[in-house]
């Protein structure tokens, strides 16, 4: 059975991509399923995030590589996966090596590659979700994503400039569902450092909702707490299993499994 496969995009940095891809894979995982990350922002926010420390010999550097270099064919896509101290969770690693390739993967057009890696694991190992951090460009890379996955959530961080920007997300995902991967839908707007006792966010909120835009029902509240998840790279539902941050990633989790 192939596995659900999820990307986590929006053009603007900071509004936390990496921190929503992790902790809803880490809840996935706490409640048995096999979960793989994969992590293809140079910076590497979610790979650090997982493992506290710089990829091992194991990273999608490799696995690019190997799809510049035929004389490097070989090794099987799951051999670039690493084990988190997770239990049934696996990275796919970052690497700082994704930068310099970037320009090369795609002038040779490169860009159903990740697709045929996923279908290869599915073959492989069986995941039953993949969860997918993009950098913050509509480049290669996220492109690459966009064209592997069948469901796409858009982080919101109840920012002027983040709400101006929706609409032009919104239509870069339908123009590459037309053009490249009619699987691809938008599963929805998850709205996050929301302060419910703040007046601006409710109002955004409620007004992006009266549009018609897909903003799914658990907002994510800010909290310090996820700041010492991040410093001690253990995943909210590993750090601190009655936060209530970590109760909303649970009932976020459900959310979309309940409307898939």
């Amino acid at each position: 059975m192939a596995a659900i496969r999820r990307v986590v995009f929006n053009q603007k940095g900071g509004v936390g991509k990496s921190t929503i891809t992790v902790n809803l894979a880490a809840t996935a995982a706490r409640q048995g399923r096999k979960v793989l990350v994969v992590d293809l922002d140079p910076q590497g926010n979610s790979s650090h995030y997982l493992m506290g420390a710089p990829a091992g010999e194991r990273h999608l550097g490799g696995l690019f590589d190997q799809f510049l270099n035929i004389t490097l064919f070989g090794k099987q896509a799951h051999e670039f996966i690493e084990e988190t101290p997770f239990a049934g969770l696996h990275l796919l690693a970052s690497h700082p090596s994704l930068s310099d390739m970037m320009g090369k993967l795609d002038a040779r057009h490169k860009i159903f590659k990740l697709r045929e890696a996923f279908d290869a694991l599915d073959e492989e190992i069986g995941f039953d979700e993949i969860w997918i951090d993009t950098p913050p460009a509509l480049n290669f890379y996220t492109l690459s994503a966009l064209i592997a996955a069948q469901r796409c959530l858009i982080p919101f961080d109840c920012d002027t400039f983040s709400r101006q920007a929706l609409y032009g997300l919104m239509n870069s995902v339908e123009e590459i569902r037309a053009d490249h991967n009619p699987q691809l839908a938008i599963e929805g707007i998850v709205v996050n450092q929301f302060q419910p006792r703040a007046s601006l966010p409710a109002r955004q909120v409620a007004e992006l909702r009266a549009e018609g835009l897909p903003i799914l029902d658990t907002p994510l509240s800010a909290s310090v707490r996820i700041r010492e998840s991040h410093e001690a790279s253990r995943p909210m539902p590993y750090l601190d299993q009655r936060h209530k941050l970590t109760l909303e990633f649970d009932q976020l989790y459900r959310q979309l499994n309940d409307a898939a």
